[in-house]
């Protein structure tokens, strides 16, 4: 058999330490601890909670009710500080800036060790991906390929707009380690798929699929500031909301718990591993996590 390596070897007392990055509602970070709380706190120990938005997330509220640390460092200030009105990548000089800003949120963890991080609803794209492996909730199923590459990528509402320009019938959310971004966005999509969830069923709110084929077609060029609100984006905002509630609150939690117990690994060609109950490694596609069922796709 080929030789396994695990993403990520779990500590016994101390446990591993975990940070938890949320930018906004901080739903996806409260169902992790949650979980936690009722099931895994001998398995791995949430250090705390870190905010880009301090003002407008619920990162304060979440710190309290779980009596967890808070860390903050405003991402929008740190631009503005540095000459810059605008919150980007999309420049070397913007580029320059989230390095430093990240570089910031470095010195911030080093008193905490963190082992691995969840990306709960966290909206920058950070290197902090290349310190420890870092866990991301994605609004789509990274499985569906298009020209032998993964499809449902993106920001915001792209997926589900992609899954719905596609004529898919549902949605998965799917749990990835993600990338480093480096030159491109959609790199940090690209990193192992670790779970998925069952199968959501999209409600196309009674349009045809040839309405909103027309209705993409005839968007800007640039997407506008607050997005484009036509039909397709509006509709995707609910099905982006329906597929939280019945895939990421579910698949996530448990994701996380068997990889803070070393359940997931790869060998030197990159195929993947989940281990058994019976402790044995099982070559597999991905997992898929339903409210009470566990599923390895081979």
């Amino acid at each position: 058999m080929a030789k396994i390596i695990p993403y990520f070897k779990p500590k016994q007392k101390p446990f591993s330490h975990v940070a938890i990055f949320i930018s906004g509602s901080g739903t996806n970070a409260e169902k992790i601890l949650d979980y936690w709380c009722n099931y895994d706190t001998d398995c791995y120990d949430i250090k705390l909670i870190f905010t880009d938005r301090p003002n407008t997330s619920n990162a304060k509220k979440l710190s309290v009710k779980f009596n967890i640390r808070l860390i903050e460092n405003d991402i929008k200030a740190y631009y503005t500080k540095q000459g810059c009105n605008r919150v980007t990548i999309g420049t070397p000089e913007g580029k320059k800036i989230r390095e430093e800003w990240t570089n910031g949120i470095r010195e911030q963890l080093k008193p905490f060790a963190i082992d691995f991080a969840l990306f709960a609803g966290f909206i920058p794209l950070t290197n902090l991906t290349a310190d420890f492996p870092c866990l991301n909730v994605h609004p789509g199923d990274l499985t569906y390929l298009k020209n032998s590459k993964r499809h449902l990528i993106g920001l915001h509402t792209i997926p589900i707009e992609r899954a719905i320009l596609e004529g898919l019938k549902y949605l998965r959310s799917s749990v990835i380690i993600a990338m480093p971004y480096f030159e491109s966005e959609d790199a940090m999509d690209n990193g192992p798929i670790l779970g998925v969830s069952e199968k959501v069923t999209i409600d196309f709110m009674g349009k045809e699929l040839s309405e909103l084929k027309k209705v993409y077609k005839n968007r800007p060029t640039v997407r506008p500031k607050g997005g484009y609100q036509d039909s397709l984006e509006q509709i995707a905002v609910v099905n982006q909301e329906s597929l939280k509630i019945n895939g990421d609150w579910i698949v996530f939690p448990h994701v996380v718990s068997d990889f803070a117990k070393g359940k997931y690994g790869h060998d030197e060609k990159e195929n993947q591993y989940y281990k058994n109950n019976l402790d044995e490694w099982i070559k597999i596609s991905t997992v898929e996590y339903g409210l009470n069922h566990k599923h390895l796709i081979r």
